[in-house]
């Protein structure tokens, strides 16, 4: 009988990447690979990259650099890595040009590879070359029309795509289809009590900045019965709390007739048996419709979350990105979402130093972070991205102005966060238990926190404090971003304040 091969998935880069490692984590178990956690215990270590900015890409380069020494010190020292391969948004953005780049990496696939992937990795491990591809404008390849776009054909979506035309009756344990006869498998490469399911992929804005859409092409709903298919199999696995991405979760269902269907979908999933906590990521301000502020501060289960890409406040940078908004509008819309639920998280990214942005406009955006009180901000300093518009911008900021323009408002985030966090001393907050850590203690997140991103809620040491247990609190203190909170009740156990101290 033939050595059992095992391969590792390395996932670098954000949410929506995590699902793409279960799908290729599904395809693999299907097809008879081991899956291993370390790298170092694999006969191959598939990296998925992200090729998002430039600190992105560095981490991803570095990762595989990783990677390879411990092929070369298999090689030399008798260990058992003997491939690495790279995946992902860097390793379909870049192709031919990141294998030549990288030679330490012994394959380059891009998602056309992702339906065959067992036999990619085959041919790479018993020392044979797959061409990596000429990356292309994944944009030209569905109709432009989002109307004709669900009846496309052979154009590989990562999180939709089949698997396998009927699904094995064999499946190994804890691998399962996300979603009906003709899903892709999915198999968890975490078992802690949070999962993110994806409603689409792609985008069909032009931020002139971006260059996801290039690589990820235009945007794609999944059916709703796929996703509530996937929710309900992620129930059973023990997921108690589903946060839904993609690159824009405000344009679900355009592409199926249906603009409002999250609003729909989304009291669907907060019935699926197990789920606790409903949370949706990725929201565009300018399509942030009244109906579905009103299901997202009104669904129980469906937590107030408001994940804002807001990227900047002055009018003028907004429109150089091909944005809409300005500080007065954004103050508004947030003013709207806390009348209907004042615990209401929100959270966005800003970029500082954009081809043009003046000092005023520095100053514009600064007014918005100090009036907007949001729970979490992110700063990232401008750079060329490979392909944009922006990258053709004149009035380019210095880069050393740039640095400042970073430093400067991202001690002000951080000033704000750690003041936002302290008005919320007193709240009573429902925390979902994460993990047990033997330095932090009990470590869960109240609904305005998401996973990585957001701070989380400690918890001191009480009955039942379980990872996926439902906690409801009271907020004593804050550190930072976090929270510090004394537990009133356990779902299901009927602890009370004293019984949690």
């Amino acid at each position: 009988m033939p050595e059992r091969r095992t391969v590792a998935l390395v996932t670098l880069g954000c949410a929506r990447n995590e699902v793409d490692s279960e799908e290729l984590a599904g395809r693999l178990a299907a097809d008879g690979w081991e899956l291993v956690e370390e790298a170092a215990d694999a006969d191959v270590a598939v990296v998925n990259t992200c090729g998002f900015v430039e600190a992105a890409k560095k981490d991803s380069v570095d990762a595989l650099l990783e990677a390879n020494d411990l092929k070369t010190a298999a090689r030399e020292e008798g260990g058992r890595t003997q491939a690495v391969v790279a995946v992902g948004c860097m390793a379909e953005r870049y192709g031919k040009e990141l294998a030549e780049a990288l030679p330490e990496a012994d394959g380059v696939l891009g998602f056309d590879d992702y339906a065959d992937i067992s036999d990619r990795l085959r041919t790479i491990l018993s020392g044979g070359i797959h061409a990596s591809h000429t990356p292309r404008d994944r944009r030209k390849l569905l109709p432009i029309s989002p109307a004709e776009r669900q009846n496309a054909a052979g154009v590989a979506l990562p999180g939709h795509g089949d698997a396998l035309a009927s699904a094995p009756a064999d499946l190994p344990e804890g691998l399962a289809p996300a979603s009906g006869p003709r899903a892709p498998l999915r198999r968890r490469l975490d078992a802690g009590p949070v999962a993110s399911v994806k409603l689409a992929s792609g985008c069909d804005r032009r931020c002139s900045f971006c260059a996801i859409p290039s690589f990820r092409g235009s945007f794609i709903s999944r059916r709703p019965s796929d996703v509530l298919g996937e929710t309900r199999w992620l129930a059973e696995q023990g997921v108690k709390e589903i946060m839904l991405v993609s690159e824009n979760n405000t344009s679900y269902g355009k592409d199926l007739g249906d603009i409002r269907l999250l609003e729909t979908l989304l009291p669907e999933l907060a019935a699926v048996d197990g789920i606790e906590r409903i949370r949706v990521s990725y929201l565009q301000p300018a399509e942030l419709r009244p109906g579905l502020i009103d299901v997202l501060t009104g669904t129980d289960k469906v937590v107030p979350y408001f994940d804002l890409s807001f990227q900047h406040s002055a009018p003028g940078v907004l429109r150089a990105m091909r944005r809409f908004g300005d500080t007065d509008g954004f103050l508004e819309l947030l003013a709207q979402i806390r009348a209907k639920a004042p615990q209401a998280g929100a959270r966005s990214n800003f970029i500082v130093g954009f081809p043009g942005e003046s000092e005023s406009d520095l100053a514009e955006l600064e007014r918005f972070l100090t009036e907007a009180r949001l729970d979490a901000i992110g700063v990232f300093g401008y750079s060329d991205e490979d392909g944009t518009e922006a990258a053709s911008y004149e009035r380019k900021v210095a880069p050393d102005v740039v640095a400042e323009r970073l430093a400067r408002v991202s001690r002000l985030a951080e000033e704000l966060t750690a003041q936002r966090a302290e008005e919320r001393i007193g709240e009573t907050v429902r925390v979902l238990v994460d993990r047990i850590d033997d330095e932090d203690g009990i470590v869960g997140r109240a609904a305005h926190q998401a996973p990585e991103t957001d701070g989380v809620t400690l918890l001191p040491t009480g009955p039942d404090l379980v990872p996926g247990r439902m906690v409801e609190a009271k907020v004593v203190a804050s550190e930072g971003v976090d929270l510090v909170a004394e537990v009133l009740s356990v779902d299901g156990t009927g602890c009370t304040e004293e019984a949690g101290r």
